[in-house]
């Protein structure tokens, strides 16, 4: 049913035409809201077409369109997807609705134009994930920053201006390197097409300089430290909804680029750089969590923990290399590739839980200063047990997503080096101490103050949004297998390229 559907650009254009209409129609007649709902809800629906549809037994790129858009360069409108782009795209379409339900009655000003920023970036993000061709991918990747960049710069807090320039340029900066290495691969292929990169021959050297050239492009996305500091910053001025799309869906595609393009395309530079990667993904991990354990503003934390999650990802994908030299089977090389990718999952919605819960306080008491609370647990029981749910979720309890991938990762790391796995899981005692800490000072002890005393527990739009992210948090914590079986294939592919030497 759906294979004959040109189901991923509808995926595409239906958010993206309907965040225009929403745009044009305005706030005068209060459509804008149950507009941008429903736009955004059908997009969901449409998205679950492609898990139905979906063949786990294949690697080959599914739901494949192809038009010629630029002839002279050999520019086409080529969109396709495997299991590693269609449970982000899932995520995406999930995401928005969460955050057109979450802006519901906290956005006032400038609605239709909120709303609409937020379905534009939603089509304009479906088609990262879903673009065959290099220069579609790129216009995409640059066009998806523009929505996001307003909607920190209009709704965002009182140093948005300087948040929404960092952003910019620190985005900016790593993509040059992208354009100038697919415009290269571009003189070698003589075709734009991603899958025709992945066949061409390097040589090392070419290798090499390609590779630096999508490191830095993806680790400022992902963010890799050094250049992460760009997202604690727009994370504390975005608005709830920026924070989401933010943590959910912009820094998954740091981690897609480097599947989809550093892995395959240089697998020999990969293999002779891996210790760089890995040595920076620990360094996330370990440091960047002693980072979060000094914050003292709720937002701020949890963008430092998404950074010390976000290493379990490239940790995962270049360790295979460790793996391979290690092991005659290399069987733990798909445990870690399908480990980044479940934590890249899993992360998604654990941080917009996250800076949802943030959202609920801010909205009542509007500070993020973990100082001003304590005791919210008393006034705001539901609440509470939601918070401290995503928060042991983000802190890797067992029985929650938070848990699987970082178990899968540090399980793999140990058959490359057991100090790698030894390092990455000391995520598991600093996850623990900076968000037990969180969690003893906001939630539990006696009510801080009146401030506090006079909080209202979760109304149903709120419970709404905070219900379906737990159950989804405890689905794939329980039962992981439908999202592994849909990516195995296309992990055991890559890992198949990955091992073939160019040279």
């Amino acid at each position: 049913m759906f294979t004959d559907l040109p189901l991923l650009s509808l995926l595409i254009w239906l958010p993206v035409l309907g965040g225009i209409a929403v745009l044009v129609n305005g706030d005068n007649n209060g459509w804008a809201r149950p507009l941008s709902l429903i736009i955004s809800v059908v997009t969901l629906l449409l998205s679950i077409g492609l898990y139905t549809g979906f063949d786990n037994a294949t690697y080959q790129m599914q739901f494949a369109e192809q038009a010629s858009w630029i002839s002279t360069f050999n520019i086409n409108y080529s969109l396709g997807i495997d299991g590693f782009s269609m449970p982000l795209i899932i995520l995406t379409a999930f995401s928005t609705v969460i955050v057109v339900v979450a802006g519901w009655e906290v956005i006032q000003d400038r609605v239709s134009q909120y709303m609409a920023a937020f379905l534009i970036m939603e089509g304009l993000m479906i088609a990262v994930f879903a673009s065959l061709d290099a220069i579609l991918f790129y216009v995409f990747f640059e066009a998806m920053l523009i929505p996001l960049f307003l909607v920190i710069g209009i709704w965002g807090g009182p140093n948005r201006v300087y948040a929404t320039i960092k952003f910019f340029l620190y985005t900016l900066f790593g993509s040059v390197f992208l354009l100038l290495a697919l415009l290269y691969l571009h003189h070698v292929a003589g075709s734009f097409s991603i899958l025709d990169f992945h066949d061409v021959s390097l040589t090392m050297q070419e290798q090499i300089y390609l590779f630096l050239a999508f490191l830095i492009a993806f680790a400022v996305k992902v963010p890799m430290w050094p250049v992460h500091t760009w997202l604690p910053d727009a994370h504390v001025e975005a608005p709830t909804g920026g924070s989401v799309i933010l943590a959910a869906i912009t820094l998954k595609i740091g981690g897609y680029g480097l599947i989809r393009f550093a892995l395959p395309i240089t697998p020999d530079a990969s293999m002779a750089l891996d210790w760089l990667v890995i040595g920076l993904s620990l360094t996330a991990v370990v440091y960047i969590g002693f980072v979060a354990l000094a914050q003292s503003d709720l937002k701020k934390l949890i963008a430092y923990s998404s950074i010390a999650h976000m290493g379990f990802v490239t940790l995962g994908l270049f360790i295979v290399f460790r793996i391979f030299a290690n092991s005659a089977t290399g069987s733990g090389a798909v445990l870690a590739v399908e480990g980044a990718m479940v934590q890249m999952i899993s992360h998604g919605f654990i941080a917009a839980a996250m800076f949802l819960s943030v959202g609920v306080l801010y909205d009542r008491m509007h500070t993020r200063e973990i100082s001003a609370y304590g005791g919210v647990i008393n006034t705001m029981p539901i609440f509470g047990g939601f918070a401290v749910f995503f928060a042991m979720a983000n802190a890797g309890l067992p029985g929650t997503s938070g848990f699987v991938g970082e178990f899968m990762v540090i399980l793999a790391a140990f058959q490359a080096n057991f100090w790698y796995a030894f390092l990455a899981a000391t995520t598991l005692i600093l996850g623990a101490a900076y968000t037990l800490w969180m969690v003893k000072r906001v939630m539990f002890g006696e009510v801080a103050n009146d401030n506090v005393a006079q909080l209202t527990d979760l109304n149903r739009r709120e419970f709404l949004m905070l219900a379906s992210l737990a159950i989804i948090v405890l689905a794939i914590g329980l039962w992981p297998a439908p999202l592994t079986e849909i990516m195995h294939t296309s992990v055991e592919h890559l890992l198949t390229q990955v091992s073939q030497s160019k040279l």
